[in-house]
């Protein structure tokens, strides 16, 4: 049953092998053609096609959260900043949700990379009679350092905006974090827009 996404990946990484040879084969010809950022698009498009093979997308369920228990304690392991404890209060919070109803309009993935939850996306679907629409929020993307720049937060974002249009919803809306990384993932996602400025308020 796997043997043709064996195949698959072998022929993408035998292009991926072809490719860097001959490039550096070449190397003075491309830079003297003036071939290099050509070629380092290239380069980047066969990496992301090759890393994209390895990258599994997953509805987010009650029973995957020992995987997302370990994602969270390797994001702390590689970064240290996150602001809130995985503690038991947190892990009850979590079982609970998928058990509310009020929760149904929830929309979580998670990606996974050999068996490992490697980064998730976690959106919200928002009705309101100003307009008679439905559109979504995006409430979490994030992707463990040591994964980054490998295609899985693209993929996880391909794969809401699929799960949005299948459910006939058209905008997706998202605050964006302040970091110099994530304003650039964010800038460059297609068919999108910087606009307005978000507020937290807090409910008191």
């Amino acid at each position: 049953k796997s043997q043709k996404y064996f195949i698959k990946r072998q022929e993408e990484l035998g292009n991926l092998n072809g490719y860097i040879e001959e490039i550096y084969s070449g190397h003075m010809v491309v830079k003297a053609y003036n071939g290099v950022e050509g070629s380092k698009k290239e380069f980047r498009k066969l990496i992301f096609k090759e890393c994209c093979i390895m990258i599994e997308i997953k509805t987010y369920t009650k029973d995957k959260i020992p995987d997302v228990l370990d994602f969270e304690k390797r994001l702390r392991e590689e970064e240290n900043f996150w602001g809130w404890e995985i503690n038991q209060a947190y892990i009850n919070n979590v079982e609970k949700s998928f058990d509310d109803d009020s929760f149904d309009n929830a929309i979580s993935l998670l990606a996974y990379i050999n068996n490992l939850v490697v980064g998730r996306i976690d959106a919200s679907i928002i009705s309101s009679h100003f307009d008679g629409t439905k559109k979504a929020y995006l409430d979490w993307i994030c992707v463990i350092k040591s994964s980054r720049h490998q295609g899985v937060a693209q993929s996880l974002l391909e794969s809401l905006r699929k799960e949005l249009k299948d459910r006939n919803i058209h905008t997706l809306i998202g605050l964006t974090a302040a970091n110099e990384e994530a304003q650039r993932f964010y800038k460059n996602v297609p068919n999108s827009k910087m606009s307005d400025i978000g507020i937290w308020i807090n409910i008191k």
